[in-house]
């Protein structure tokens, strides 16, 4: 009897510093516990996995004003709750450092390192105007056909 790989997927849809934190935990945690997983981005989760630098792209102006005003990358995130006007993700950068909790941008290398299979939405993508250049290096791109095959399959499944 083949012993077959758990499967974990999570669809981070929040750019959110603590829910982006909590997803690549989770899923740092049951890559650790030998499970196939799949984070797949999509609206404001696709955020996380932006370049912290601009990428000179062609856009239109709405593209442009999206890209504007969205957070580009994980280091400028802000908190679900009590963000006080940025202060509070660096108060909780803060106390992660000082108890030596690794950070987002550590958590999304760790995740890479144990092949956790990075998703952007290709749908997501297009309404927004974000291009695969912007995102880090090792984000696959497919639509929620791709996510459901993964999914139907996984024995843990998470919206976050």
């Amino acid at each position: 009897m083949e012993n077959k790989k758990q499967k974990t997927t999570i669809v981070l849809f929040s750019g959110e510093l603590d829910k982006a934190i909590a997803a690549f935990i989770i899923a740092n945690g049951a890559a650790a516990y030998d499970h196939e997983v799949t984070i797949f981005t999509t609206f404001w989760g696709l955020n996380v996995l932006r370049k912290d630098q601009q990428v000179p792209v062609q856009k239109g102006l709405l593209e442009k004003a999206f890209g504007w005003m969205m957070p580009r990358g994980p280091e400028k995130l802000s908190l679900s709750k009590m963000n006080m006007l940025g202060m509070g993700p660096k108060m909780i950068k803060h106390v992660m450092k000082k108890h030596n909790a690794l950070s987002l941008p550590q958590l999304i290398e760790m995740a890479q390192d144990q092949g956790i299979k990075l998703v952007g939405c290709t749908m997501t993508m297009d309404l927004l105007g974000i291009q695969q250049e912007e995102l880090i290096d090792g984000v696959e791109l497919a639509g929620v056909a791709a996510y459901l095959g993964d999914a139907s399959e996984g024995n843990v499944n998470l919206f976050i």
